[in-house]
């Protein structure tokens, strides 16, 4: 990891916060939210995005684990209004489910 790099995650581990499902609704409406399943680190999706990191964004794509947010993960984030990790890297929103292994 680059001091550039390692000083990004620090940034975005810092802007990280717990936040609940229906302050995002809004933006999951507005197409803005990006899933990050729980296998991922949060922060480490959310750098490769600020620093453009195509080829790997897509390959987490295609590979399911980075993706928009479905209606049936939008339904069961708000029926069950788990806690969740956000973080910014405009104009998206990535959001993680918190479990105990993360953060």
């Amino acid at each position: 990891m680059t001091d550039h790099t390692s000083t990004l995650y620090a940034k975005l581990l810092g802007e990280t916060a717990i936040i609940e499902w229906k302050a995002l609704e809004r933006f999951w409406a507005k197409g803005d939210l990006i899933w990050v399943a729980p296998s991922l680190d949060l922060i480490e999706a959310a750098a490769a995005m600020a620093e453009n990191h195509h080829e790997t964004v897509a390959k987490w794509r295609s590979d399911g684990i980075v993706g928009a947010v479905s209606d049936e993960v939008a339904l069961s984030l708000q029926t069950r209004d788990p806690e969740i990790w956000a973080v910014v890297v405009s104009p998206f929103i990535l959001i993680q489910e918190k479990t105990g292994n993360n953060m």
